[in-house]
Formats: C-alpha cells, sequence, structure tokens
C-alpha cells in the first residue's frame, strides 16, 4: 500500500472491525477530476468458514465509513468510495495475509525492478522477518515487503471446478475427456477437409 492507503486503512479500521470485519486493505487511486478509493473488507478468519461477506456488509461498511471521511477529510478534492469483498483473487497488503495463504500462488507487481523484473507469479512458501519468499524459476525468491506494490493470489481454477485441469502438453486431463477426443478425432480417419459454401465472387 502506499503511505497515503496505510495512513487511510489507520483511520478506518477501528470502524470496520465494530462492525464485526476485517479491513484487509485500502488502494487510493488519485486521477484528475476524482479519484477511487477502494476498501477491501473480509470476516474474520475465524469466521471464514460459516460466512461471507455479503452485500449488506458492504453497504453498512459504506456508510459507516463515509462519515468518518467526512469528519476526518484525508483526502482532498472529489473521490468515489468502493467497498469490496477480496474475491477469490484476493489481494494481499501484509505479512500475516502472505504467511495465511503459504502454498498458494500469488501475482506481484515490485515497486522497483528486482534481478530484472517488475513482475512475478509464484507460490507463497513463507514470510522471513520483513520479507515474503516465493518458489520462482526452480528456486527460492525473496522479495521485501516494502517493495511489494500490489499482489494477488492466483485462484487454481481448475481444483474450483471452474476451469479444465490440464497436464503439460495442455491437453485435458480429466477422467474419460482424452478418450472422447480420440474417439471423435477417429470419425473422420480421411481428414478431408468440409466443403466450403460458394463465395460471392463466383
Amino acid at each position: 500500500m502506499s503511505d497515503k492507503a496505510r495512513q487511510i486503512a489507520a483511520l478506518l479500521s477501528p470502524t470496520v472491525a465494530a462492525l464485526g470485519l476485517d479491513l484487509l486493505g485500502v488502494e487510493y487511486l488519485p486521477a484528475p477530476g476524482g479519484g477511487v478509493l477502494r476498501l477491501y473488507i473480509d470476516v474474520p478468519a475465524a469466521e471464514a468458514e460459516m460466512r461471507a461477506v455479503g452485500i449488506d456488509d458492504c453497504e453498512a461498511v459504506s456508510r459507516e465509513v463515509s462519515a468518518v471521511l467526512d469528519v476526518e477529510d484525508p483526502i482532498s478534492g472529489h473521490y468515489t468510495l468502493e467497498v469490496s469483498s477480496p474475491g477469490l483473487d484476493r489481494p494481499l497488503f501484509d505479512a500475516a495475509q502472505f504467511a495465511r495463504f503459504a502454498g498458494q500462488a500469488a501475482k506481484v507487481a515490485l515497486k522497483l525492478p528486482q534481478d530484472g523484473r517488475r513482475r512475478l507469479q509464484g507460490t507463497i512458501l513463507r514470510v522471513a522477518g520483513e520479507a515474503v519468499v516465493f518458489a520462482l524459476d526452480g528456486g527460492e525468491c525473496t522479495v521485501a515487503l516494502d517493495n511489494i506494490d500490489k499482489a494477488r493470489l492466483v485462484p487454481d481454477w481448475a481444483a474450483l471446478g471452474l476451469a479444465p485441469a490440464q497436464d503439460k502438453s495442455g491437453r485435458d486431463r480429466r477422467p474419460g475427456k482424452q478418450r472422447k477426443a480420440a474417439a471423435a478425432a477417429a470419425v473422420d480417419p480421411t481428414n478431408k477437409p468440409a466443403a466450403s459454401a460458394p463465395s460471392d465472387a463466383e
């Protein structure tokens, strides 16, 4: 998070906590004519198995933090307030969140280049002090938390049942799928192209 986002997160966290929710982090995106202040909220980790953030939660947080923002006025000029649940590709903002999702893949954008790259995608291995260690390119890559601009989990869509599982060659590895594909290819052993419709030029 930027310094401004951290300042706003510290200001609003008690208000969100009073509603029984966690403020995961804040994104402030300034722009000419009006920026965007985006808050990501979630239920406490202990309650994650029982419920998820709903529209009512987002509306309640929006209403309460708007009152705080009106009084404290941390942002000059016009901006739009957005309150959102983290989603499957949840953003990661601090060491505790990286530690919670150790073993999962994450996509990271860096503030300053490291080893010639500004972006990386690897598995979160562990948090080591003020840094996060990723499995990357067959080895380990340690990134200082202060150098992480943005980070998001990369959902395993196949494990979630939202995308076909694939083997290393890109083929569908679900049971029976490869046999069906092979049978379909054997229907026309001549492999002749289908007749095309006459063109307008004929």
